[in-house]
């Protein structure tokens, strides 16, 4: 297994990833607009991806997006996604993918890494497992629905 940090170059093997991704958490299949949104991404640097290969094919991403923490004036990582291949999970390619997170956080002196992730995913104990803690606090979200 190869993990590397996805540029523009890598969009063709990312773009189905991700697509598989969206379709994990119940939208509709859209290769163009994947392929539109991570463009706009790795060309705007505004996020990091890491790709992670297996025998040459891209089999699983995470994303993460440059964010801060007003309390403690210091900057994290928010892990918006992590995905791998279902034919490929069980493979410590998804713990190798947070450790490449965590390791980048603590290179940069970031404060951490935050994510969240729906109540019946089952990468939960993954997280637990790499010492991520469960966060008690309520979290709120509002929907522009202008935008839906």
């Amino acid at each position: 297994m190869k993990i590397i940090k996805a540029e523009i170059q890598h969009l063709q093997d990312l773009v189905p990833l991700f697509n598989g991704y969206r379709m994990f958490y119940k939208q509709v299949s859209d290769i163009k607009g994947a392929e539109q949104f991570l463009k706009e991404r790795l060309t705007k640097k505004d996020t990091i991806i890491f790709l992670a290969y297996a025998h040459e094919k891209a089999v699983g991403f995470t994303h993460l997006f440059h964010s801060f923490s007003s309390v403690s004036m210091q900057p994290l990582f928010i892990l918006n996604d992590l995905f791998v291949e279902q034919n490929y999970r069980k493979q410590g390619i998804g713990v190798a993918l947070l450790n490449q997170a965590k390791q980048l956080c603590k290179a940069l002196h970031y404060k951490g890494i935050g994510l969240q992730t729906e109540t019946t995913n089952p990468a939960q104990h993954l997280y637990e497992y790499l010492d991520w803690k469960k966060d008690p606090d309520l979290h709120y979200f509002w929907t522009n629905e202008v935008n839906l």
